[in-house]
């Protein structure tokens, strides 16, 4: 069997598994082993899955994950995420649409806490929601932009999509966080401009009028929550600790917050542990499959297959990523974005370099591109999340969404074609 019609079969194979209904994990490696065992498969000995297995686990960078995951819960758990949404209100609701500015703004400041799309829209997106809502705006435009901004959360660093690219690429985690500080702040600058030209097309009027004691009273109240970015970015900049002890900090800080606040028990403390401990093992069986499943590809030769057929089309960088991009556009309307990852990362990982494109610069592009299959029918989970959460279903989340698919690709473009949006401040601050 040729190396074309050997790569099908496996991608087929991992494919009918996982619409039959298997988990993505168990999917990979079912493929993976099913393929060893084959007759007309690489010949492979079979001792090498517990090996490879352990390696796709044996990493420092892995370690991140329990930490900014558990963030996650403890911020929407504590009652942070109101405040934050009352510190971003006090300052720009006074504008026409505010309360629309005040729903980007504050996914911005969530999102340098949780660094999932998921935990923005199911904490913080239940708040922007009903507070546009009470204040007359349309059901469509309070869930579309409730679900676009989401879609900043894994893009401003902390990020666990990242973490685990950086995992399957060996790249630094903090340089891909600082890679996704300008992408992050453009998407929510992209949404800004975007709903400044609905808000009057719409008609909306002024929010309340601006206070500065409010605002300053919000602000001293949100500081507390204001202070874990610093803490996370802060730290990974001044070289004090790594993007893992970074995550661990912020943990420890946040737990310590939330009990003096008195905002948490330690009955929810543990509820919360508990649940990202398990969100966590799920991650990195998947990860683990994901070695197996890598290697089996590298050897059915489907990343050097990818490669050629790629650059026979074109060996420009740009035009290569554009098509990367539609690429992780139709991958990530069926999938999400941590078993994208996983199977892509791989394949396409030698692709990037033969042509030149900077790891930092595909990985955020590839996490923010499959982000925004999040929000795409059919099988988007923040619509579903949305719908869960609200008091819409799915018919209207998805018509509220569709028309900030518009600058979503803008933003997607901009950062395809010009790499020095995602690559300056690492290398300005990192060197690489």
């Amino acid at each position: 069997m040729d190396t074309v019609t050997l790569s099908l079969v496996f991608l087929g194979v991992l494919l009918l598994l996982y619409a039959s209904g298997i988990p993505v994990a168990l999917a990979m490696g079912l493929a993976s082993v099913l393929m060893m065992l084959a007759p007309f498969g690489p010949a492979f000995n079979p001792a090498i899955i517990s090996n490879e297995l352990f390696y796709g686990l044996n990493s420092f960078g892995l370690l991140a994950l329990p930490f900014y995951l558990f963030l996650g819960r403890i911020m929407n758990k504590s009652g942070l995420t109101e405040v934050l949404f009352d510190f971003a209100g006090s300052f720009v609701s006074q504008m026409r649409g505010g309360i629309a500015f005040v729903n980007i703004v504050a996914s911005i400041l969530f999102s340098g806490m949780s660094g999932l799309a998921t935990a923005d829209a199911a904490g913080l997106g239940r708040v922007e929601y009903t507070s546009m809502r009470n204040r007359g705006y349309d059901k469509d435009f309070s869930l579309g932009l409730t679900g676009a901004s989401a879609t900043i959360g894994p893009i401003i660093p902390p990020s666990v999509p990242l973490i685990i690219y950086g995992v399957l690429a060996e790249e630094s985690v903090g340089a891909l966080f600082l890679g996704g500080v300008l992408p992050g702040l453009l998407l929510g600058a992209v949404l800004m401009a975007f709903v400044f030209i609905l808000v009057r097309i719409r008609g909306y009027e002024r929010g309340e009028p601006f206070d500065l004691q409010t605002s300053i009273q919000s602000f001293l109240k949100a500081i507390p929550a204001l202070a874990i970015p610093v803490i996370i970015i802060g730290g990974i900049l001044q070289g004090y600790f790594t993007a893992t002890e970074a995550g661990a900090m912020a943990v420890l800080y946040a737990v310590l917050v939330a009990t003096v606040y008195g905002d948490l028990t330690m009955n929810e403390l543990v509820i919360e542990l508990r649940d990202s401990t398990v969100e966590t093992f799920s991650l990195t069986i998947i990860i683990s499959m994901a070695t197996i499943y890598g290697l089996v590809a590298l050897q059915m030769r489907i990343p050097m297959l990818l490669a050629d057929t790629i650059t026979a089309i074109s060996s420009d960088p740009t035009v290569v990523m554009l098509l990367f991009m539609v690429l992780f556009l139709v991958v990530g309307t069926f999938m999400n974005v941590t078993p994208s990852l996983i199977i892509l990362v791989p394949i396409l990982l030698p692709v990037s370099q033969t042509v030149g494109i900077d790891p930092i610069h595909l990985g955020v592009l590839m996490v923010l591109t499959l982000t925004f299959g999040l929000v795409t029918p059919p099988f988007g989970v923040i619509l579903f999340v949305l719908e869960k959460v609200t008091d819409a279903d799915l018919e209207d989340t998805i018509r509220g969404i569709a028309p900030f698919y518009i600058p979503m690709l803008i933003t997607l473009l901009l950062i395809a074609v010009v790499p020095d949006i995602v690559t300056y401040i690492p290398y300005e601050l990192m060197g690489g």
